[in-house]
């Protein structure tokens, strides 16, 4: 379907659960989150139901996120379903990685075509720091089974935290040389009004090539699967990519085709635009696929030209990340 600013709105992100085995300090307070209820969240034949909907309008790309994905119960079969459907075309999930690689044969068997990690840090402290308890050994396993079950393209998500990573730029830029790894490095965003963030922590696109210049030749590259906002680059004699996401310093709203639909049944139509569209009222009034349609088709039409995030989050944006599926 095409929206008001003549683009194609085709990848529905999709939370499973608020829920996470982890505590980022940049998407969720360090108490944790509330727990919401079995209730209040929807149910998985919710969610095929609403993607089997969603299709009717050219949606064919969807990611499963969080929270953390994988701590949702029965998330393989929700895949084989949704991978069932012969509009979908692409199916990914994002993850922290702790639990991937015990489920990584049967999420694939699923039909899970390929996956992104958050990885921000090459120092277990750092690591374990900024997840407030994760452990890099976990990750670093997650990623090389995906390499092995050749679900690529693999895909690591590196937000540039000033004072906290920017003396690895080069150090997880090596990790796409030596490997067919795609290293994502994405601009700190204010979002959830946690108090982690600050300004002074913010490090632009522009700052991070420049680094990884100083050591490697880069040239422009082919966008990847699923590559959405970022821009992609070769690193001259290796083996992946460099992937730059500049959200702040040079917004990419003109290429956006995306929409999000919350675990407690709300679509989203702007990471940044704090209006919802429930679609759980409307499941649990009985709507009919006609009437859900009319939905997405208002959250499809709603979607801003561009998002406000210099004006910052604001009082009445009271969702944090995890809340929203990063």
């Amino acid at each position: 379907m095409i929206d008001g600013q003549n683009r194609q709105i085709d990848y529905l992100r999709i939370s499973l659960t608020e829920r996470c085995n982890l505590r980022c300090r940049y998407c969720m307070p360090e108490e944790g989150v509330e727990d919401v209820g079995h209730n209040r969240v929807l149910t998985l034949e919710q969610i095929f139901r609403l993607v089997r909907v969603a299709t009717q309008l050219g949606f064919h790309k969807v990611r499963l996120t969080g929270g953390e994905p994988l701590v949702r119960k029965n998330i393989v079969k929700l895949i084989a379903d949704i991978a069932g459907l012969p509009e979908i075309d692409d199916i990914s999930i994002t993850t922290n990685g702790i639990l991937f690689a015990d489920m990584a044969e049967d999420l694939k068997s699923a039909g899970l075509r390929r996956v992104n990690f958050s990885l921000d840090s090459l120092v277990n402290e750092k690591v374990s720091y900024i997840t407030r308890g994760g452990q890099l050994a976990d990750v670093k396993r997650a990623i090389f089974k995906a390499l092995e079950l050749e679900m690529h393209p693999v895909k690591l998500n590196v937000v540039a935290i000033r004072g906290f990573n920017d003396d690895e730029i080069l150090d997880i830029a090596q990790l796409a040389y030596d490997y067919p790894l795609h290293v994502r490095f994405i601009e700190f965003m204010p979002i959830g009004d946690l108090s982690f963030y600050s300004p002074e922590k913010f490090i632009s696109i522009d700052e991070i090539r420049a680094k990884i210049q100083q050591k490697y030749e880069l040239s422009n590259g082919k966008d990847i699967m699923g590559s959405g906002p970022a821009k992609y680059y070769n690193i001259v004699g290796g083996k992946g990519s460099l992937g730059l996401i500049s959200p702040i310093s040079h917004h990419f709203c003109d290429k956006c085709n995306r929409i999000r639909l919350t675990a407690d049944g709300r679509l989203r139509s702007c990471l940044y635009d704090s209006k919802e569209i429930d679609l759980k009222l409307a499941l649990l009034n009985c709507s009919n696929d006609e009437q859900l349609l009319k939905l997405f088709t208002k959250a499809i039409e709603a979607k801003p030209a561009r998002h406000q995030m210099q004006e910052g989050w604001g009082s009445e944006n009271r969702r944090k990340m995890f809340q929203i599926g990063g």
